[in-house]
């Protein structure tokens, strides 16, 4: 264990290939105050707790200096805030209008409708590796699958994405709380909403004079949101519909090369990949701890602490998900176990939205990636990863193939 603070080094880039190690330190303490004021809660009963707990509040406007915060003219007219930094009844109303075009109950088929097409789209991308005996995993297919999914879900022309790709990286970085104080990141992140609002807006014209089979046509014809709502939810949409999935895909992939037995197993039984994508949603999650921070909206007991009323609330979910008190053997990766109710997709009233689709995505990303590639082995172990602690990725993924096996072959066992 490092000296000093357990958190400190949690968000230490030196510590990113293993935050793992800083767990059981920062478990002794399951509500800690920090030398900022803010509360970190690293314990699995405690995160769940607070996850449904009515007063602890994810709108930042709750924090007197970020609701002070006001941008110059020429960012203006300045967005609300996304619906998962919202609290009820915004945040139901919001939510509820867009999951109305993604999901249940008014569109129970909308991600299986897409699943012939994430097939698609796998299929071509590990194609397009044939006669290479070395890929990046990130480069070459864990960002282009979901990024090319939810421009086509949204609507979004592909010829953008390079441009939204960069705002998707400036809000990412907004979210890392070693990049500025909590007023400077969202003094950023709102600079960065109001351009990426400027763009939904233009495309929402666009959509209404000429509707498609898309997301974002649904809900500027529908008209139940708001034009400012709408165009904050398609922003949110955008980021999050990509950035979580890549590092899934990714730590999955990594995961398997680290497990051999498990990727030959999942090569053989490829009905594993379902236990596989949850124990990997535990083990090695995407999202370390949320981006939008919460706070107490009156004092909070627990886990021997009283959090008072206003303070930060930071909510450790990797740690939770590792935590011995809950999941036996917790730092083994068995895609096995059964008992498996892991927070990488948060909970209570701000579980991920796109939880369906990226479990789709990943599983079939991962069955076709295990079944082609021939001998896969990692170059680099460690391989270099992503800033944020958050949201936690390898940045490339070096892999060395003997060869690409063509699609049929590959389903075919040969």
């Amino acid at each position: 264990m490092p000296d000093g603070n357990a958190y400190d080094q949690f968000l230490d880039y030196a510590n990113r290939a293993n935050p793992y190690r800083l767990f059981p330190e920062l478990r002794k303490t399951p509500v800690a105050r920090q030398p900022d004021g803010s509360y970190v809660v690293s314990t699995y009963d405690e995160i769940v707790s607070l996850l449904h707990d009515p007063r602890v509040s994810s709108d930042l406007r709750n924090v007197p200096e970020i609701a002070a915060i006001a941008l110059p003219p020429e960012h203006a007219p300045q967005l609300p805030p996304e619906f998962i930094r919202r609290d009820p009844p915004d945040h139901d109303r919001l939510r509820s209008l867009a999951m109305k075009y993604f999901g249940p109950p008014h569109s129970p088929d909308r991600i299986s409708r897409l699943t012939p097409r994430i097939d698609r789209i796998v299929t071509d991308l590990i194609d397009g590796l044939a006669g290479r005996t070395r890929i990046d995993i990130v480069d070459d297919f864990a960002y282009p699958l979901p990024v090319t999914v939810i421009c086509e879900l949204l609507g979004v022309p592909k010829a953008d994405e390079q441009r939204l790709h960069a705002w998707s990286q400036l809000l990412v970085g907004t979210n890392d709380p070693t990049t500025g104080t909590i007023v400077e990141r969202n003094r950023r992140r709102f600079e960065t909403m109001a351009e990426l609002g400027r763009y939904f807006d233009d495309l929402v014209e666009a959509h209404l004079r000429d509707p498609g089979d898309d997301l974002l046509s649904a809900l500027a014809t529908d008209g139940e949101m708001a034009r400012p709502d709408l165009l904050s939810t398609a922003g949110l949409l955008f980021v999050a519909g990509h950035e979580t999935t890549v590092n899934l895909v990714t730590n999955g992939m990594l995961t398997l090369l680290r497990h051999p037995d498990v990727l030959e197993r999942l090569r053989h039984e490829p009905e594993l990949v379902v236990t596989a994508v949850e124990e990997l949603l535990r083990y090695e999650p995407p999202i370390q701890m949320p981006g939008p921070r919460r706070t107490a909206l009156a004092d909070i007991d627990i886990g021997g602490t009283t959090i008072p009323k206003g303070s930060v609330i930071v909510l450790v979910l990797a740690s939770g998900s590792r935590d011995p008190e809950r999941f036996p053997d917790p730092d083994r990766f068995d895609p096995d176990r059964r008992d498996n109710q892991h927070l990488g997709f948060g909970g209570g009233i701000h579980y991920c939205f796109g939880a369906p689709l990226a479990r789709t995505e990943t599983q079939i990303a991962l069955t076709e990636l295990v079944g082609r590639l021939v001998n896969p082995r990692l170059v680099t172990d460690p391989p270099p990863y992503r800033h944020p602690p958050n949201l936690r990725g390898p940045e490339h993924l070096l892999v060395d193939v003997d060869r690409v096996e063509p699609v049929t072959r590959a389903r075919a066992g040969g």
